[in-house]
């Protein structure tokens, strides 16, 4: 029998990586998506065309992380083997504006999933994404899966919950909940309202005449970047465990905003300093600490080691970005 993988969040940058790499691995995967991703399925786009897929191999339900019901509904008729959650309302600067919201979608949406699966017969594996973010205003150098959550954002807030209530559930009803502390990943596929697509996309516009600047907020806050589509294919490594559990996934390495930016105009044969302007208006309402991933559990656990570093990362997404210009 093969496999059946529910993917919440299917549309979004690490839902599509996992509904691509389940694929491969020959899974009967199925994608959750909501009202107003209908008209957004660009990422997956590719197996909504393919006949041979669509329907067959890949299934899209319509749902809500909101909407118990249809979270039921869904889980029972699907009977999977494992459920990833990559779907949230996971923006930093929106979840100040839509706090409760933000708070429902990424917290509370998680304990009503939990409480579904603890209720089935089926022992259903379960993965939940947690972000680095919640280490917020910690003072460690390094963090790692010890380190204590100090969130100072809605969404950091929501997270944190998360991941309580996943170990929580596991401990409690003995649930095969596990999850990583992601850092931040990104790639082509990322949306614009994040820095990275935002820095990609205005200097290819920049570069093609189309805009004359490029308007930021602090550049000198430092990232920990690496690769969405390798850390989607740890978050499977996880998942095939025998032992539930949660492990940092990062690189390890810090850079500026002001690197991914120079290196961006590099790539098009342009000096940044000439196109930059800062607007004081984007910095963030509460200053987050430059957080680096401490990875020794997973490279013990799980053999981590990324094959792609930030200037590969912006090659890729730059590369990608350029192509649209080229037809």
């Amino acid at each position: 029998m093969k496999k059946k993988a529910l993917i919440l969040g299917a549309t979004g940058q690490d839902g599509s990586y996992m509904v691509d790499l389940l694929l491969k691995k020959k899974y009967q995967v199925h994608g959750l998506y909501r009202k107003s991703s209908v008209g957004n399925t660009q990422n997956i786009d590719h197996l909504i065309s393919d006949n041979k897929i669509f329907n067959k191999k890949f299934f899209l339900h319509k749902g809500d992380l909101l909407d118990t019901v249809s979270l039921n509904n869904i889980i029972n008729e699907i009977n999977p083997n494992e459920i990833y959650n990559f779907a949230d309302q996971d923006h930093v600067g929106w979840s100040y504006e839509i706090p409760s919201y933000s708070f429902q979608t990424t917290a509370l949406s998680v304990i009503e999933i939990l409480e579904i699966i603890r209720k089935k017969k089926h022992k259903i594996k379960y993965f939940q994404p947690i972000s680095s973010n919640i280490f917020g205003e910690t003072k460690d150098i390094k963090q790692n899966e010890n380190t204590s959550p100090e969130p100072n954002s809605i969404y950091a807030l929501a997270k944190t919950t998360a991941y309580y209530a996943s170990k929580m559930y596991s401990k409690v009803y003995n649930l095969h909940i596990c999850g990583a502390i992601f850092f931040n990943h990104e790639s082509p596929k990322r949306h614009r309202d994040y820095v990275s697509k935002k820095i990609v996309q205005n200097v290819c516009e920049i570069f093609h005449g189309k805009r004359k600047y490029i308007y930021l907020g602090n550049i000198k806050s430092k990232i920990d970047w690496g690769y969405a589509k390798e850390y989607v294919e740890f978050a499977w490594k996880i998942m095939q465990k025998k032992q539930p559990n949660f492990y940092v996934i990062g690189s390890g390495k810090n850079n500026s905003v002001e690197y991914f930016v120079k290196k961006c105009f590099q790539y098009v044969g342009l000096d940044y300093k000439k196109y930059i302007k800062i607007d004081k208006k984007l910095f963030r309402p509460s200053k987050t600490r430059n957080l680096l991933a401490d990875t020794s559990k997973a490279k013990k656990d799980l053999k981590f080691k990324l094959k792609t570093d930030l200037d590969g990362l912006i090659k890729i997404m730059m590369d990608a970005e350029m192509k649209k210009y080229n037809g």
